[in-house]
């Protein structure tokens, strides 16, 4: 069956947030190497898709079409078919004392994601109200140094919370619920995931990922950018000679300005044996140099950040951005 089209009624916050990002970064609409993905971005002609699986995703070729900024404005889409994870096969077995009964768990793995645009690099802007107002507490300057710590975690927390989406291994089966058998499923312990906090300011974004994924290992990574030529220089790298198969891993940088450094960061990962399609990364505030950058080097590269901001100064300062985030979260 092809794609269907339907006619869906936005609200006039979302189509005001299409019709400012729609006339933004023209770089982006020249280039199209990558996706922006939720209702709150965009790039220029190109898919808007929503990080839930619950939300209908956008054609390629879809147009954005509304007369003017009201709430009943309208946007004629194209859905794409509802895609679905592959399974393989992995038995484990656990039991039950309660009520002294044994169940088997007959289980699987996802452990895959279907690619939902190729080897296209695709950026996450999750359109959840908490991400914006994080955000908001971040980009003000009179934020103190504990809030906007505490500021930056929160929005750790939730955007690894969006990236792991359909992507952790997990285990399926049944166990004997207090009033009986239940279908269950379980993130696979067994399955490597890893967090690639970038010194310093990446230590705050990271700060609360423990909650999301207990069981995971923290490799941290000491990056520092020239002020002057704006280049990267390694000056502590905690990262295993080589990562097991199948590794999945999140890399978290806070600002995503000019791109020298997460690209420094991916390509270590890179050299360790994780390949691009095993790599999210997490930010607080990206801009279009390192999105460019990023697309150009890493192809099915997955990105979630909070938000996109239009430039980046001489200085490679994201505007309006939120400041020095390492500064800001350690009161330096």
């Amino acid at each position: 069956m092809g794609p269907l089209e339907y006619q869906l009624l936005t609200l006039y916050s979302i189509t005001k947030s299409c019709h400012w990002l729609l006339s933004l970064f023209p770089e982006i609409e020249r280039n199209r190497k990558f996706e922006i993905i939720g209702c709150m971005a965009c790039s220029i002609n190109i898919t808007l898709r929503c990080c839930s699986t619950d939300t209908p995703r956008f054609a390629d070729t879809c147009q954005l079409h509304y007369q003017s900024l009201n709430p009943r404005s309208s946007l004629l889409l194209k859905f794409l078919p509802s895609r679905t994870l592959t399974s393989h096969p992995n038995k484990i077995s656990c039991s039950s004392d309660r009520r002294r009964s044994s169940v088997t768990v007959r289980s699987h793995m996802a452990t895959e994601e279907k690619p939902i645009s190729g080897d296209r690099m695709l950026v996450f802007v999750p359109p959840h109200p908490l991400i914006k107002h994080w955000v908001s507490v971040l980009r003000n300057e009179l934020t103190p140094s504990p809030v906007f710590r505490n500021a930056m975690a929160e929005l750790g927390r939730l955007l690894m919370y969006e990236a792991s989406r359909d992507w952790l291994p997990i285990v399926t089966g049944e166990i004997q619920s207090p009033m009986g058998v239940a279908s269950v499923e379980f993130i696979d312990p067994r399955e490597p995931v890893a967090v690639v906090p970038i010194l310093r300011a990446g230590l705050a974004l990271v700060e609360h990922a423990s909650s999301i994924l207990p069981a995971i290992k923290t490799y941290h990574l000491g990056i520092s950018r020239d002020e002057e030529t704006l280049q990267p220089t390694i000056y502590l790298n905690k990262l295993p000679e080589n990562f097991p198969e199948g590794s999945r891993v999140f890399v978290v940088d806070p600002m995503l300005a000019t791109g020298g450094t997460i690209v420094a960061a991916i390509n270590l990962l890179k050299e360790r044996g994780v390949e691009n399609k095993q790599i999210k990364v997490i930010s607080a505030v990206a801009a279009p140099p390192a999105l460019q950058k990023l697309s150009e080097n890493f192809s099915g590269l997955h990105v979630y950040t909070g938000i996109i901001d239009p430039t980046v100064n001489d200085k490679g300062f994201i505007i309006p951005g939120l400041g020095d985030a390492g500064d800001r979260s350690f009161g330096t």
